[in-house]
């Protein structure tokens, strides 16, 4: 069986901002060249559809959706709270010379949002421990949208055996009330995919176990 990980406690928590905790965890992970370095496989199949254009990747982490991205042509804006992992997604792009372009920007998205408006804003496994208006911040990924553009929402929808260990069990909302906690306008917006789906999750020591996504996908009317 694999080995729970415990999280971090509330004194942890307490003791450090959201962005001193995130930059701290990708401090440690540093040495891990792996680490989320792969492309989150339901980007891949959502943008693979698409011609390439500008793209926001909010909570890049490591960068390996940011890099799948400017290969394939995106001129991708990759945003974290944490200057380490915004630091290390610049210096991979400069490595991996892609056909399109890669900047960084860090960003406390409860305070500050990218300008700039896209084509594809992804938003994958975008949870914390800390408090964060999500909703909030999806309704400002969905104003930063082109017309036709569209926001995709990867979000948990389960626990798997090696996540952080919570006080209570997690109630994960379903895309649907997502979507609704957004706020957005009934005119101008369509959902074009609103679902659950199992997949086979790799862990940090190697280990796998079958986990639940929750997938949305919304579209700004326009062409």
């Amino acid at each position: 069986m694999a080995q729970n990980i415990e999280g971090p406690s509330a004194e942890e928590l307490a003791a450090r901002t959201p962005g001193e905790f995130w930059d701290s965890l990708y401090r440690e992970r540093a040495d891990d060249g792996a680490w989320g370095t792969r492309v989150n496989p339901v980007l891949a199949e959502v943008a693979a559809g698409l011609a390439p254009g500008a793209a926001l990747d909010l909570a890049c982490g490591a960068g390996g959706d940011t890099l799948w991205l400017a290969r394939r042509g995106w001129q991708v804006t990759a945003v974290d709270i944490s200057p380490t992992a915004v630091e290390r997604v610049a210096e991979a792009a400069r490595a991996a010379e892609p056909t399109g372009t890669v900047s960084t920007e860090c960003h406390d998205l409860t305070r500050t949002f990218p300008e700039g408006n896209f084509d594809l804003i992804s938003a994958q496994y975008f949870h914390t421990p800390y408090d964060l208006p999500r909703s909030t911040i999806l309704r400002a990924a969905a104003g930063a949208l082109r017309p036709g553009g569209r926001l995709l929402v990867v979000d948990h929808a389960s626990v798997a055996p090696w996540s952080w260990r919570l006080d209570r069990t997690p109630r994960f909302p379903t895309p649907d009330e997502v979507y609704a906690e957004m706020g957005l306008p009934d005119a101008g917006w369509t959902v074009e995919r609103a679902e659950a789906r199992d997949r086979r999750a790799t862990g940090p020591g190697g280990q796998t176990a079958t986990v639940t996504d929750h997938i949305l996908v919304v579209r700004r009317a326009g062409n």
